[in-house]
């Protein structure tokens, strides 16, 4: 058995697992995964292979290979490379990846991950939820399955893999410089179960020690707090220029604006000086671990 052939089986099974179809409604998507397959197509077809002996060397049914080349469904790595591989392509269909890969990520989520892989400072303040960026795949996995109407299986996979790729910031060199206020009451609620919840305390606490990172708690006793109109996020760049938006403030809307920012930088400033210290908020986040 080739080296092609031995991975088929697995590939198999995960063909048609959630996640991977495309979005009729995001065009640069469709136009990166429709390419893809008219270039697979043309591939097998001057190989002389049928769909179904392709499929067979590869580990994809008939109908899936059809899927990929019609750009109906997104190709796994693992996919791209073994038809590389049996196609001789030289290494230019595994180096799609790099575009394929993104079309799993919503595009309002890919505009935001750009922004935070470009940012040398990232300050949030998050009220109902840990943030997205200190989220495991289990936490997260059931804050997106709990909305209501639920989304589909496809689409919570489709969401929870964008929110775990923007975490690629953590391993940044230089890493940015981060920090994150949260508030107790979100760290009190084990959504998920005790299991996933003692995981995701875990990540905080393993995050709250990193050198460039600063996690705060904001007490539910606090009898002041500048956070009451929502969340909070600030990015600022190497060129000088920053981003923010707040749920309270300016619709909603990131904005640029120079008088708008030193607005939020104010908020968000003054919510860190009400939270707690971060000796304070790690002792406590590690209070919590030992409880759950």
């Amino acid at each position: 058995m080739t080296a092609v052939e031995a991975g088929a089986g697995r590939l198999k099974e995960e063909a048609d697992e959630p996640g991977w179809e495309v979005d009729p409604d995001d065009e640069w998507g469709v136009a990166v995964i429709t390419t893809v397959g008219c270039q697979l197509k043309l591939r097998r077809e001057a190989a002389g292979m049928r769909a179904a002996e392709f499929g067979r060397v590869v580990g994809y049914g008939e109908d899936m290979v059809y899927k990929i080349e019609g750009g109906k469904r997104i190709p796994r790595q693992e996919f791209l490379d073994k038809a590389d591989e049996v196609l001789g392509a030289g290494g230019l269909l595994s180096a799609a990846w790099e575009d394929v890969k993104k079309v799993r990520y919503p595009k309002k989520v890919r505009t935001l991950g750009k922004l935070e892989a470009r940012a040398v400072e990232i300050g949030l303040y998050e009220c109902h939820i840990v943030p997205g960026l200190l989220q495991t795949p289990e936490h997260a996995r059931a804050v997106i399955g709990a909305a209501q109407p639920p989304y589909s299986p496809d689409d919570v996979e489709r969401m929870v893999a964008a929110r775990l790729a923007r975490q690629s910031v953590f391993d940044r060199d230089p890493a940015p410089a981060l920090s994150f206020v949260m508030e107790e009451g979100v760290l009190r609620r084990p959504v998920g179960g005790r299991a996933a919840w003692r995981g995701q305390l875990q990540r905080l606490l393993d995050v709250a020690q990193l050198h460039h990172a600063v996690l705060q708690v904001m007490p539910t006793d606090c009898e002041t707090h500048s956070g009451l109109d929502g969340r909070i996020e600030l990015l600022k760049f190497d060129d000088g220029t920053a981003m923010g938006r707040s749920d309270g403030a300016f619709s909603g809307r990131p904005t640029s604006d120079p008088r708008q920012l030193r607005i939020l930088e104010l908020r968000y400033g003054t919510i860190r000086a009400q939270a707690l210290p971060p000796r304070e908020s790690l002792a406590f986040v590690r209070q919590l671990l030992g409880e759950a």
